[in-house]
C-alpha cells in the first residue's frame, strides 16, 4: 500500500519541479533571455493589463486578459532583448489570435 503513495508523491514532486524556461517553439532560453522573460513578466505594461481582470470568473474577460497579457509580455520581452543587444526570436511581428 505504501508503493502507490510513494509513486503519487514522486509524481507530485516532479510536477512541481522548476522547468527550464523555453520560447514559444519549446527551445531553451539562454540565461540572458530568461532574465529578460522574468523582467517582462514584471513590466508595468503587464501589471496594467492584470489590473483589468475581474475578481469574479468571467470567461470573456479571462480570454481578453490572457491575450492582452501575452501581447504585453512579448512586447516587453522583445524590448528587453533589443536593449541588451540580443537576437530577437521569431519573425518581425507578434502573432495575434484570429
Amino acid at each position: 500500500m505504501k508503493t502507490p503513495i510513494a509513486l503519487a508523491l514522486a509524481a507530485l514532486l516532479a510536477a512541481c519541479a522548476a522547468r527550464p524556461a523555453t520560447d514559444v517553439l519549446g527551445e531553451r532560453l539562454t540565461p540572458e533571455q530568461a532574465e529578460c522573460r522574468a523582467e517582462a513578466r514584471r513590466s508595468p505594461e503587464v501589471r496594467m493589463v492584470m489590473r483589468e481582470a475581474n475578481p469574479t470568473p468571467n470567461s470573456m474577460n479571462e480570454a481578453r486578459i490572457r491575450e492582452e497579457r501575452r501581447i504585453a509580455e512579448t512586447t516587453a520581452w522583445r524590448r528587453c532583448l533589443r536593449e541588451r543587444g540580443l537576437a530577437l526570436p521569431g519573425g518581425v511581428e507578434i502573432i495575434r489570435g484570429l
